[in-house]
């Protein structure tokens, strides 16, 4: 039986635009693209989750707003739960650490990017929506 595996992932959106994360070479679905995020811990609610994630990852801090999307995907690792939530920036910009490269695009391109299976349906609605 595979795990289950509860994630989260900021949309994190500035001037109409969207943040948009590359996986690096060394992580599990190299290149492809993602909302940042990651796995929430026993003790957290999926928002403070976030907001450690995106700290860590991003150095910067987000408010969480409303949540985009919830997801189910089945991968070769386990079973990915994972859950999106619109998001702004808190002062200081995003800086790259764990990913290799981040993009601000507007939603009308979003797909042009090979994006990561469990993140698709988010980017499906996110393009649809007429929130930004």
């Amino acid at each position: 039986m595979k795990k289950n595996i509860y994630v989260v992932g900021a949309v994190i959106i500035k001037d109409n635009k969207v943040l948009c994360a590359q996986r690096g070479a060394t992580k599990t679905l190299a290149y492809k693209w993602e909302f940042p995020g990651g796995k929430i811990e026993n003790s957290e609610t999926p928002k403070d989750a976030l907001k450690r994630e995106i700290a860590e990852e991003m150095q910067c801090n987000i408010k969480v707003g409303s949540q985009l999307d919830h997801t189910v995907y089945e991968y070769e690792f386990g079973i990915v739960h994972l859950t999106t939530f619109y998001c702004t920036l808190i002062g200081s910009e995003p800086v790259l650490t764990e990913h290799k490269t981040i993009k601000w695009l507007p939603k009308q391109e979003l797909h042009m990017l090979d994006w990561a299976p469990a993140d698709i349906p988010a980017v499906e609605k996110l393009v649809n929506e007429s929130v930004i």
